[in-house]
């Protein structure tokens, strides 16, 4: 992944919410907990699913396919069957706007 790219505008991600985008060809999941921007990988670590079809409650987003869950503020698995983690990426806002780009 390349350097910060424009994905989202704020109000398209509230508080609670979460929203798919693709970046250079990876599918990225933008989380809004109470206010606080992450993205993570839009897959789950176990099994190809999309993590975006799937819930969001606090920092937690659980996968639709067999349960896993993962904090989306460090990309840890927290059930199985997910050992792995998934991979989290950095998210600035630039006003209104969100930029996310590969973590350092």
């Amino acid at each position: 992944m390349s350097d910060l790219q424009k994905v989202a505008s704020l109000s398209e991600i509230p508080a609670g919410q979460m929203k798919a985008v693709e970046i250079d060809g990876e599918q990225v999941l933008i989380c809004n907990v109470e206010g606080s921007l992450y993205a993570v990988s839009d897959v789950c670590s176990h099994d190809y699913a999309l993590l975006s079809d799937g819930e969001l409650n606090g920092k937690e987003v659980t996968c639709p396919l067999h349960g896993a869950r993962f904090d989306v503020t460090n990309g840890k698995a927290l059930c199985l069957p997910a050992v792995k983690p998934i991979e989290t990426f950095k998210v600035e806002t630039r006003d209104q706007d969100v930029f996310v780009g590969a973590d350092e």
